[in-house]
């Protein structure tokens, strides 16, 4: 029996995105709804990366201190129900 063999990329180094201005005009709680989302995004990420598979494990505590430890401000209530949600969805 014949084994693959596995060939792997050399790892770039990160290169971070360049940030674009977000549209002008629309309400405010568009703008708010937005930023929400990323940051519900980025705290869902860090937490799959870290073992947390399961929305259950991710109580608020667990997504505030993954919040300190990625450099985010602390999550309100409603943004950690969208990372459960978020992590709900992943599976």
């Amino acid at each position: 029996m014949a084994v693959a063999a596995l060939t792997t990329l050399p790892l770039e180094p990160f290169k971070p995105l360049r940030k674009k201005p977000l549209p002008a005009g629309r309400p405010r709680e568009w703008y708010v709804s937005h930023n929400r989302r990323l940051k519900a995004m980025r705290l869902a990420i860090a937490l799959l990366d870290s073992g947390v598979y399961h929305p259950s494990k991710a109580d608020n505590e667990t997504i505030r201190s993954t919040a300190e430890r990625i450099g985010i401000h602390p999550p309100s209530d409603v943004t950690c129900r969208m990372v459960r949600a978020l992590i709900h969805s992943s599976r």
